[in-house]
C-alpha cells in the first residue's frame, strides 16, 4: 500500500495487496491493517463523468466518482491503468476513477465542484498509479481531445500525458502525484500489459 506522506485517509493499493475488488479475504486483510470496515462504498464504473454522494457502504449505482461527509466510511474505486484520484476537504472526502474519458470531461473538476457546492471545498488531492505517457499509445481520435497534452511513447508512437491533464484540472489544490506507470513498472495490475481482470484499489475516508 502507498500512502501520500503526512496524509491520513487515503491509500493506493499495489499488486502485493491482491485484488481488493473481488478477493474478500484480501480486502479484509487490508481493511484490518487500516483499522477500517471491509464494507466500502463503491460504484459501477462506466467511464463517464457522473458523481454521487454516499452516506453508507455498498454499491451506489453507475458513476465514476463518489464522495462522503460521513467519518470513517471507506470509499473505493478500482483501476488497472486508469488513475485513482482522491480529493480531501476538512469535512469530506471524494474519490474518482479517471481514465481518458473521465479526463476528457474533467471528472476531477466535477468532483471538486460537487463537493464545494455542498459546503465541502477540497484542499488537497492525490493522484495514484496509472498508465504514463511513456506507454499510453492512442490514435488521433483520442489525442485530438487533449491539445497541448500530446506526448510520445517510448517506442515513438502518439500518446497523451493523462497525469498532467488530471493535475491541471485540480489547479489550486495541494496535489501529490505518485508518478508510477502501471503498464511498464513492476508491482501493479495493468489491463494494457496483459488484459488482467485484477484491479488496484484507491481508498479514501474521512478520519
Amino acid at each position: 500500500m502507498i500512502r501520500p506522506p503526512g496524509w491520513d485517509g487515503v491509500v493506493f493499493s499495489d499488486a502485493s495487496d491482491g485484488d481488493l475488488r473481488n478477493d474478500r479475504d484480501a480486502r479484509r486483510s487490508v481493511a484490518r491493517s487500516l483499522e477500517l470496515s471491509p464494507d466500502w462504498a463503491e460504484v459501477r464504473q462506466v467511464h463517464r463523468g457522473d458523481v454521487v454522494e454516499v452516506s453508507s457502504p455498498g454499491n451506489a449505482g453507475e458513476a465514476d466518482a463518489l464522495w462522503t461527509s460521513e467519518p470513517g466510511l471507506p470509499l473505493a474505486i478500482f483501476t488497472a491503468d486508469c488513475f485513482g484520484v482522491v480529493l480531501s476537504a476538512p469535512s469530506a472526502v471524494g474519490v474518482a476513477h479517471a481514465g481518458w474519458r473521465g479526463a476528457r470531461v474533467g471528472l476531477g473538476a466535477r468532483l471538486r465542484q460537487e463537493m464545494t457546492a455542498k459546503g465541502h471545498e477540497p484542499q488537497r488531492a492525490a493522484i495514484g498509479p496509472g498508465i504514463g505517457p511513456c506507454c499510453f499509445e492512442v490514435g488521433v481520435e483520442v489525442s485530438g481531445e487533449f491539445p497541448g497534452r500530446v506526448a510520445s511513447t517510448t517506442w515513438g508512437t502518439t500518446s497523451v500525458d493523462l497525469p498532467a491533464v488530471i493535475e491541471a484540472q485540480l489547479t489550486g489544490l495541494d496535489t501529490w502525484t505518485l508518478g508510477a506507470c502501471t503498464r511498464h513498472e513492476p508491482g501493479w495490475f495493468s489491463h494494457r500489459a496483459d488484459a488482467t481482470e485484477q484491479r488496484l484499489a484507491t481508498i479514501g475516508w474521512l478520519p
